[in-house]
């Protein structure tokens, strides 16, 4: 079977360099990593099938939700290339930093990582996006993030320990589709 776009994003975006320098050797783990402040570098696998409900295209603007290490944010650059626009968003400042300097590895010119404002989700100010990733666990669908989402715009998103499909409807609810269980951080 041929490589899909997921494929050849995670070959152009080596976990290694969104590791510390400690953790670096563990790059191909199928497992989620620590990578300080209470937060992990996610599984591969969990990552890919992220990815592909997803479904990002060439030129989208996407909104990294939780966007720690930055290999999230590098992957999505991939896949949007650079007629697209990525923007990571992080609580923790230190991974912010962190974050930055490992995502200028790749030259995305095109995606950036800011830092997260506490007790708002996502990026309300700059919405519409076309797709959201949120890497992190809430406890409920957060609806200011749904309404960050452009028309037909895609979210993905942990809900109580389910990885939910969320895609808006011009004007009428949304339409919400469950793959599967997983284990993530808490959504701050």
């Amino acid at each position: 079977m041929a490589p899909d776009r997921v494929d050849k994003a995670f070959a152009a975006v080596p976990r290694e360099w969104f590791l510390p320098p400690r953790e670096r050797r563990r790059a191909a783990y199928d497992g989620p990593i620590e990578i300080g402040h209470g937060q992990t570098n996610s599984q591969p696998r969990t990552v890919a099938n992220m990815l592909r409900l997803l479904e990002v295209r060439p030129g989208d603007r996407v909104l990294d939700v939780g966007s720690g290490s930055g290999w999230t944010t590098g992957l999505l650059a991939e896949l949007t290339g650079p007629t697209g626009e990525v923007l990571g968003v992080e609580l923790e400042p230190e991974l912010v930093t962190f974050g930055r300097a490992n995502l200028a590895h790749g030259g995305w010119s095109w995606a950036r990582i800011e830092q997260a404002t506490p007790e708002v989700y996502g990026d309300p100010a700059h919405a519409p996006y076309d797709r959201i990733l949120v890497s992190a666990q809430a406890d409920a669908l957060p609806a200011g993030l749904v309404e960050q989402l452009a028309p037909a715009g895609r979210m993905v998103i942990p809900v109580g320990g389910e990885m939910l499909l969320v895609v808006a409807q011009g004007g009428g609810p949304p339409v919400v589709t469950r793959h599967g269980w997983y284990r993530f951080v808490p959504l701050r």
